[in-house]
């Protein structure tokens, strides 16, 4: 099985940890990295090509011009592996790797048992998972409005760990997402749309991270964080009362 992740990157130049993402790419021929760089201003291109010079048949770059978000930057590396490689799935990793390698290959292992696996930063007694406490009841506050939203018994839909059967690649990034930042929601959303809610969460499997450590340096600045309760608001309209999912199309076929 080959194993396909996407790794958005903004200005990361500083903050990548290059020699981890070089060690496992060279050590996991069934793991195909796909970097993508979204408009960085910075060395960041410098840095990954460094990383695919070391590892050059498990390593892609996918080079964004314009920055457009970490939406857009996903969805540009799910369409180039779903048209390019023969990847069985397809998931994608923060750059920080705030998720590490270990929780992210168990992710794919139940792939096994699932078809839609993400990770969960509130399982269990969140031994391992260091948030501040400000953060905490922001995300603890969101996660109710999400929950809201998609009717759906998901604990941590932001999590930046998430890994899908290549079958449902078309479904989730067919069309350009709404938010920049919260289309983990849209993604639920398109999936319950398109599934269901019962053939969904037959499919479905949330796992409890065993680590997960927030990293200085988000690129969320307070701007983002004010408007996610509006944007929030935008999908839910957008997607529930009006269902309107009739944007453009990335061409994924």
């Amino acid at each position: 099985m080959r194993n396909g992740i996407i790794i958005p990157c903004y200005n990361e130049a500083d903050r990548l940890p290059a020699a981890e993402f070089k060690t496992f790419a060279i050590a996991h021929s069934e793991y195909l990295l796909c970097f993508v760089n979204d408009g960085s201003s910075d060395d960041t291109v410098a840095v990954l090509q460094a990383i695919q010079t070391a590892a050059p048949g498990n390593v892609l770059i996918v080079d964004l011009k314009e920055n457009s978000g970490k939406a857009n930057a996903v969805s540009q590396g799910a369409k180039h592996l779903y048209q390019n490689t023969s990847v069985d799935n397809i998931g994608f990793l923060d750059a920080d790797l705030a998720t590490d390698f270990n929780d992210y290959k168990t992710l794919v292992d139940e792939l096994k048992n699932s078809k839609v696996v993400i990770g969960s930063r509130r399982g269990g007694d969140d031994e391992g998972v260091s948030r501040s406490l400000l953060r905490q009841v922001f995300s603890h506050t969101i996660k109710v409005m999400i929950q809201f939203i998609t009717r759906l018994p998901i604990a941590d839909t932001q999590c930046g760990a998430k890994v899908f059967s290549r079958e449902f690649i078309p479904t989730i990034f067919k069309t350009p997402f709404t938010s920049k930042w919260l289309f983990d929601v849209e993604i639920f959303l398109r999936l319950k749309e398109d599934l269901g809610k019962k053939s969904l969460l037959s499919v479905f499997t949330e796992k409890p991270l065993q680590r997960w450590e927030e990293v200085e340096g988000s690129k969320l600045n307070l701007k983002d964080s004010l408007m996610i309760p509006y944007n929030l608001i935008s999908i839910w309209v957008q997607y529930v009362i009006a269902g309107n999912l009739k944007r453009p199309t990335l061409g994924i076929n």
